[in-house]
């Protein structure tokens, strides 16, 4: 038997944000968090797996197919909890991860960071790991950074440096590091770097000194550290080009490739903000990279070889906070605007040539997934689209309003779609 999970902040995981200027208090229900299972149940695989940000190829898109089309009566809500955050000013933003029938996904108290491992078929907890981290308010105390799945261990990233190994059956804590121990500083708005494996590896950004640093993911002893700076807000990804393997890591002033190897910068690329914010996640087609960042910044197109790259257009057709666009077709698909309100465009442009084919301004502003030819849009109100991709116009199929009703400012957290199976 076969569910689908649509996972989303504020739809059955997060409690609901009230955004004061730069402190976010909570105003949801809060229910205490439940005794875990006694008899833990075996780790299963799923039929679409969700296991890092953006999806299994780092691209935000998933394989599933034959998903419900007719929203005319709305969507089956399987489950929901309301136990993640312990306390008004608690908030924590990082997405869920999916394997087979555990779903991970980060929590606060007022004292320590939260790692809970839920069951993805009915929501009833697994298992819970915690650990001290004094942080801040600004935004939040909780983890910006989503977990990622690696066989049968999963790795988070504290919005204050630590980076930590968890049994994926049990939660058993395996090894724990801080990066501010190497260096590391945290930006303004926290440490954000979702961690990427690599290999032996996972790779996180630390700031400071220790811009970007590699871990054996084993044990976590530290491999390598390399580069000073900003850290940025933005997911570290894999990229392949002519066999051969690099990654590209969007800090605060540049966008850097790398060799995972040992950190050697293979080749960088200035960009900065006003802010030092770059958040959103790089895409690729082949040998094109695109990247954005919002307060009017803009894009950029960069062909690559293996060892050096070239600019095919730089312009503001999407200037985009913190929302990752998509590639489909040949075409750029994605938010362009600032996530602080409800109101951005859409957009669709050529990615070979920066030309900008359609924009509209009628689903608001927000985060999206891509699976069965359409993309899943969740508009800061907590409103769900689902719109089909086409350079010939917009097409909008379904929309669900109110679709979080409890939320009240701003829905952040991107939607994941994953498929479970069980007994």
């Amino acid at each position: 038997m076969l569910t689908i999970a649509i996972v989303a902040f504020g739809i059955y995981t997060y409690n609901v944000l009230k955004v004061v200027f730069a402190k976010e208090e909570i105003t949801g229900n809060q229910s205490e968090i439940p005794t875990q299972i006694n008899e833990l149940p075996p780790i299963t695989e799923g039929e679409e797996d969700w296991p890092n940000w953006r999806g299994p190829n780092f691209d935000g898109k998933s394989s599933l197919i034959n998903i419900k089309k007719d929203w005319s009566n709305g969507l089956t809500k399987l489950w929901e909890v309301d136990f993640l955050c312990q306390g008004q000013s608690t908030a924590t933003w990082s997405a869920p991860v999916v394997k087979g029938n555990r779903l991970i996904i980060s929590g606060r108290n007022e004292t320590s960071d939260l790692v809970f491992c839920l069951n993805a078929d009915d929501g009833n907890l697994i298992w819970k790991g915690e650990y001290l981290s004094e942080a801040s308010t600004s935004h939040g105390p909780g983890a910006r950074a989503t977990a990622f799945i690696d066989s049968n261990m999963v790795y988070t990233f504290g919005r204050s440096g630590d980076l930590v190994c968890w049994s994926l059956f049990d939660g058993k804590k395996l090894w724990h590091k801080n990066v501010k121990n190497e260096g590391g500083e945290e930006p303004e708005w926290g440490l954000s770097s979702t961690p990427l494996v690599i290999d032996n590896k996972v790779i996180v950004q630390g700031g400071g000194t220790a811009l970007v640093l590699a871990y054996d993911k084993l044990n976590g002893d530290l491999i390598w550290k390399t580069l000073q700076g900003a850290a940025g807000y933005s997911a570290s990804i894999p990229l392949i080009v002519d066999s051969m393997k690099s990654m590209l890591v969007y800090h605060g002033t540049s966008l850097s490739c790398l060799n995972p190897e040992n950190g050697s910068e293979i080749w960088k690329v200035p960009w900065e903000t006003d802010y030092g914010v770059n958040a959103t996640t790089p895409v690729i087609d082949k040998k094109i990279i695109f990247h954005t960042s919002g307060y009017g910044k803009g894009g950029q197109a960069l062909e690559v070889t293996k060892d050096n790259f070239k600019v095919l257009w730089t312009n503001t057709a999407i200037a985009s906070h913190h929302s990752d666009p998509f590639i489909i077709d040949g075409y750029l698909y994605g938010y362009s605007g600032q996530s602080i309100r409800n109101s951005g465009e859409f957009k669709c442009v050529e990615l070979k040539t920066g030309k900008e084919i359609w924009t509209t301004d009628e689903i608001g502003y927000g985060t999206a997934t891509y699976t069965d030819g359409h993309i899943l849009c969740l508009d800061l109100k907590g409103n769900l689209f689902l719109i089909r991709p086409a350079p010939e116009k917009f097409v909008k199929v379904a929309e669900f309003k109110n679709a979080i009703p409890e939320v009240k400012s701003l829905a952040w957290t991107a939607p994941v779609v994953a498929m479970v199976s069980f007994i």
